[in-house]
């Protein structure tokens, strides 16, 4: 296998993600690995942890292409806004999370990197820094010109993507419109022959309704919407199977016979995948012209510096990005 380089974000800098990076460090990974940050940052954080991690200093002129020893990192110094105080947010490092951001989505873009790997950010603290920032995925989404991109988590064998994502419930059944369903079906077949590898995808697709409307009784969206759209896809060669109702879909009569679930809302779907998986699932950002996985958890700033984290999730993350470049 020939290495490839990947860029890695530690996220919110008061969060645990500089922690995460450190952990990392401890073993070796199979391709280069740059960690994005302030190399003060790690200092400060590893002697915190009592960890020995031997920090290498790269720029985007002078890239590795073998991976980093055990016990060390690369990192590609990045100025923080201001110091940082372990687990206390900060509007002065806003800015500085998104210059992470950029420099990693930048880097892949410009073919430095083969993908990259976010650590989780902090919405409410960008924001009350005057940086109008509504997640990771829309972000990415704007910086590389992207018009739509899909939400899917995964974890072992089972992969959830979103037809719509942070909507309030009442907003939920109005976004489901045959032009945002088609939309979000071919991105996510698309992404699973390209990024996975898979030549002929199989999909289930979940109802919107309790029992998927019981035949137009408890509502008429499947009748409407979701069947002919499932319909017209299937006749250019799709293998979606749907609309079935997702209480019952989420077993394995149907499961071992998918690539893929194609929930319609956020709490249809992810609920299933946490509770078979949290901290070891990954956040996969499709559609994008670059490989973006991340962790399935937040900054938890109280556990920051404290040593008592997991870094499966981010385990998880990185492998899940090593396997998709190996067919991307």
């Amino acid at each position: 296998m020939t290495p490839k380089r990947f860029a890695l974000t530690p996220g919110e800098p008061a969060g645990i993600g500089p922690d995460l990076c450190l952990l990392l460090a401890a073993q070796p990974q199979p391709h280069p690995l740059i960690a994005i940050t302030s190399r003060d940052l790690l200092v400060e954080r590893a002697a915190q942890l009592g960890l020995a991690v031997s920090l290498l200093e790269v720029d985007a002129d002078a890239l590795p292409d073998h991976p980093a020893p055990a016990g060390s990192l690369y990192v590609w110094d990045t100025p923080l806004g201001a110091p940082v105080r372990t687990g206390q947010l900060d509007t002065a490092n806003a800015a500085f999370v998104l210059q992470t951001l950029i420099r990693a989505a930048q880097g892949c873009l410009d073919g430095l990197f083969a993908g990259m790997i976010t650590a989780p950010v902090h919405k409410g603290v960008i924001n009350d820094g005057g940086i109008a920032f509504s997640g990771h995925t829309e972000f990415l989404a704007d910086l590389t010109a992207t018009e739509q991109v899909v939400m899917m988590l995964a974890t072992g064998d089972l992969r959830v993507a979103l037809v719509t994502t942070h909507l309030p419930l009442r907003e939920v059944a109005d976004a489901v419109t045959a032009e945002r369903l088609e939309r979000v079906t071919r991105i996510l077949h698309a992404d699973l022959q390209r990024k996975f590898g898979l030549a002929r995808p199989r999909i289930l697709v979940c109802g919107l309704n309790p029992h998927a409307g019981e035949s137009g009784h408890l509502g008429r969206e499947e009748i409407d919407i979701i069947e002919p759209t499932l319909e017209r896809l299937r006749a250019e060669g799709m293998d979606l199977r749907g609309p079935l109702p997702a209480d019952t879909l989420f077993t394995p009569k149907y499961l071992q016979h998918c690539d893929a679930v194609l929930a319609m809302y956020h709490d249809q779907g992810l609920p299933v995948l946490k509770y078979k998986g949290f901290g070891a699932a990954v956040n996969v950002t499709l559609g994008l012209p670059i490989i973006r996985t991340s962790v399935d958890h937040g900054t938890a700033l109280d556990l920051a510096g404290t040593g008592k984290i997991d870094t499966g999730s981010l385990r998880v993350a990185l492998d899940t990005a090593y396997r998709m470049a190996e067919t991307f």
